[in-house]
């Protein structure tokens, strides 16, 4: 099992330590392109109109200032740098060494920046969006997608994907359908149902979660995964096709 999530918008800077180590990285073959990037990103950064280029506000002034020394910037481990919604439910820092272990060989995080890394991977804060478009590289979902494909088959191979991703980054990647399971999440009032972005990045996290700590094997099969999460919420399983991914939709009481 793989399950795949979207990086957090904001992320926690390392108090200290050295700058990311780019042979450690998990998919070292990305790394020409993740140079690319990053070189592209520091110097969007610099620009005077910086704020309006990567699309943020003020307030996240330091944060752009912090994307022109990337190279130097202390890292961390991604499960430490990535905070939010989403991973506050997932918990890592709750977790037990043995499940600690479990979500480092299972979790990938698709990044803006990195392209794909894992829970161990140290990285630096950085601030950049998957539906960014940065100069000599264009719209980064785009310059990921055939990169990603041919670096992530080989760890795809034989596992169940559970896509916890926002749609901006599922652009950057469409794994193998068959073997794929989209997670939605729903409340519902009077049969009629909504997508709530808050609850529903959180759901993700906890479901995230609920499968990297429950007992016996992980699922291996969409049936198996619905069956894990409906001992949590009411889930439902939406068969795919040869092209289109499987959906499990949770649904949340109102």
């Amino acid at each position: 099992m793989l399950i795949l999530l979207p990086p957090s918008e904001g992320k926690t800077p390392a108090k200290g330590g050295d700058a990311v180590d780019w042979a450690s990285l998990s998919f070292p073959e990305l790394n020409t392109y993740r140079a690319k990037v990053l070189d592209a990103l520091g110097t969007v950064s610099a620009h005077e109109d910086a704020l309006a280029l990567l699309g943020v506000g003020a307030s996240l002034r330091a944060d752009v200032e912090r994307n022109t020394r990337l190279h130097a910037e202390p890292a961390a481990p991604a499960h430490q740098v990535y905070s939010g919604v989403l991973y506050d439910a997932l918990g890592y820092d709750s977790l037990t060494p043995v499940q600690r272990k479990k979500a480092e060989a299972s979790v990938l995080v698709v990044s803006a920046l990195w392209g794909a890394i894992r829970f161990g991977d140290r990285v630096p804060a950085y601030r950049l969006s998957m539906g960014t478009a940065l100069p000599d590289v264009g719209r980064l979902a785009s310059f990921w997608k055939p990169q990603l494909n041919e670096a992530l088959l080989a760890a795809a191979e034989g596992e169940l994907l559970v896509d916890c991703r926002s749609s901006t980054y599922a652009a950057a990647w469409a794994p193998p359908a068959p073997q794929t399971v989209a997670v939605n999440v729903f409340t519902e009032v009077n049969g009629v149902r909504k997508v709530v972005s808050h609850f529903a990045k959180h759901t993700r996290g906890e479901l995230a979660r609920h499968l990297l700590t429950r007992r016996g094997k992980a699922p291996a099969t969409p049936v198996q995964l619905q069956r894990a999460a409906a001992e949590k919420w009411t889930a439902e399983l939406v068969e795919g096709t040869a092209r289109k991914p499987h959906t499990l939709n949770i649904i949340l009481p109102n």
